[in-house]
């Protein structure tokens, strides 16, 4: 497995997730301190491929966009590997041709993991990082859709199950937070949206001392999304859904789990 990126790459994934956190009225200081380790539950099993439906507020589920395209046709990496953050508290599993750069930049005080996960052509494709402070107020609602989500056991804490989430924000008609749309994917310990609109992502998870993070936001220059480059962002972030790089994504993220 490689190990080397440049150091630049990290920072455009935290400092969007700030920019995010800043427009729902980020608060100072972190939620509660855990008390308690996680339990010692078996690692999530590999994700199964999407269904190809979206669920949107009101419970519908449309077809995904691209569900003809020939990258969905192709094969997933048959090859993997299991990576341990440097701090030895994590461990999960990725293709053995992407690479980890760990850590990815300065870490918070006290320590903790900052692990940047990239593909075999160098592009980021998520980032892990706990002892994370976080909070925030919700401000602004916009409307919404969750594209895939599933319970993540491994990381279970004081009887709280984190899920892994795909979710967008904003609409053809309603724009999401700072006017644009958004869609993102990782694991969050907020409760699913309800009704017909949502916070801006907020995707953080409880985890000792305080909080993590493991995931980023679709971005189609670095998720590679097949179809006309024209199309809608929304529009791609649905196509993605299909393609083998985003099930190993999942795959990856959803293999989260403590060492001990």
């Amino acid at each position: 497995m490689h190990t080397s990126a440049s150091s630049h790459l990290a920072l455009p994934v935290v400092l969007v997730f700030a920019f995010l956190l800043a427009g729902c009225g980020q608060q100072p200081g972190p939620p509660g301190p855990p008390t308690e380790s996680a339990s010692d539950l078996p690692a999530s099993a590999p994700a199964a491929a999407p269904s190809g439906a979206t669920r949107t507020p009101d419970g519908t589920k449309t077809a995904a966009a691209g569900g003809t395209s020939t990258a969905s046709a192709a094969t997933e990496p048959a090859a993997w590997t299991t990576y341990t953050t440097t701090d030895g508290q994590l461990i999960f599993d990725l293709p053995a041709t992407w690479s980890v750069r760990d850590p990815a930049g300065e870490l918070a005080e006290g320590g903790g993991a900052f692990a940047e996960v990239t593909n075999t052509e160098g592009k980021p494709l998520a980032t892990l990082r706990t002892n994370m402070a976080t909070g925030s107020t919700c401000v602004d609602r916009y409307p919404y859709s969750v594209l895939d989500s599933q319970d993540l056991t491994a990381l279970t804490l004081k009887g709280a199950t984190p899920r892994f989430v795909y979710e967008t924000r904003g609409n053809a008609t309603a724009p999401g937070p700072a006017d644009t749309p958004a869609a993102a994917y990782g694991i969050t310990s907020g409760p699913p949206p309800a009704g017909d609109s949502a916070c801006a992502i907020f995707q953080f998870f409880t985890w000792p001392p305080n909080a993590a993070m493991f995931g980023a936001f679709y971005d189609p220059a670095n998720n590679d999304t097949p179809g006309d480059e024209s199309l809608p962002y929304l529009e791609k972030a649905r196509i993605y859904l299909e393609t083998p790089e985003y099930r190993s994504i999942k795959r990856m993220i959803t293999s989260l789990r403590p060492t001990r």
